[in-house]
């Protein structure tokens, strides 16, 4: 396994060298491919939004749909641009705005944690150059583990590179209680917009004309750890080009009711989808577990 790591961190990174308007020449040829020949989960892609948007005429959903796959094969080549990319280069890439609010935030309310709710929305993966832009805190991401070790492992030296550190699902909430004890101030990414497995299914709310169930890890231990809780809305500004900025949701969780504020970000994230569709994780099979089923699947399990 260490063997077809190396070979594809070699391959990845000489690719990385080349120029980013290089690479998006090769985006542009590699979406004919992917889109009109292998049609890579176009099926899935074609069912969620005619299921998410049913208002929308037939071509309007078509033209999200060609956008979405234009935009992807650019998020594939972005991707590979990380194994080489400079500091200077990814900040001028990625910009983060409001970030002296936040601060402020934090010192006016003495906050230990602050926990940024994400999604699968423009380029996720930039999000954690955050790190270079906040040195005084503790930055990091929760991540699900890819089956495919290699790829796993290749991730997470890209993700780690700014600085930041990379937490797995399960040890979540262990790491961010062993985070109390240090000095600095601690910041964590959840993109809760994955589909949980049943046993992690508590709650259901109405998302892109879908009942939907999200993770609800980041409400929990923000009431948990009295973290300030914001919304990462990521815009991307034009090709190869992102700006991210921070929307206060809670500084107090605690005050809201169960489930409040999962619903307060999947409001926000279904505006920002709506607003530029394209830009969301389509390929994911977002709703292959629905409600009805998870109904069943309790009452099989009691």
């Amino acid at each position: 396994m260490k063997l077809v790591y190396r070979i594809l961190f070699f391959f990845l990174y000489l690719l990385s060298l080349l120029p980013l308007r290089l690479l998006y020449f090769f985006s542009d040829c590699l979406f004919f491919p992917l889109f009109y020949v292998v049609k890579y989960r176009r099926k899935v892609v074609e069912k969620q939004l005619d299921e998410c948007f049913p208002e929308k005429s037939m071509k309007e959903k078509r033209d999200i749909e060609r956008r979405f796959y234009h935009f992807f094969c650019d998020y594939l080549m972005e991707v590979i641009k990380l194994f080489s990319i400079s500091k200077k280069e990814m900040m001028r890439r990625m910009e983060f705005v409001g970030l002296d609010e936040v601060r402020a935030d934090l010192e006016r309310e003495n906050k230990k944690f602050c926990f940024l709710y994400l999604g699968h929305y423009c380029n996720w993966e930039y999000i954690a150059s955050l790190a270079y832009w906040l040195p005084e805190i503790h930055c990091g991401q929760i991540y699900h583990r890819i089956y495919n070790q290699s790829f796993d492992d290749l991730f997470l030296k890209l993700r780690g590179q700014f600085g930041g550190e990379s937490i797995l699902m399960k040890d979540t909430l262990r790491r961010i209680l062993t985070l109390r004890g240090q000095e600095k101030k601690v910041m964590i990414g959840f993109i809760s917009d994955q589909l949980p497995k049943w046993e992690n299914m508590n709650h259901w709310t109405t998302f892109l004309n879908h009942e939907t169930s999200f993770f609800i890890g980041a409400e929990r231990i923000a009431k948990q750890v009295d973290a300030a809780l914001y919304y990462g809305r990521v815009e991307r500004v034009r090709r190869g080009y992102y700006r991210a900025s921070f929307e206060c949701m809670a500084l107090h969780p605690k005050e809201y009711s169960d489930y409040e504020l999962t619903d307060l970000y999947a409001r926000r994230l279904e505006e920002q989808i709506r607003q530029q569709p394209g830009y969301w994780l389509w390929t994911h099979k977002r709703w292959k577990r629905m409600k009805e089923d998870w109904l069943k699947w309790k009452e099989d399990n009691k």
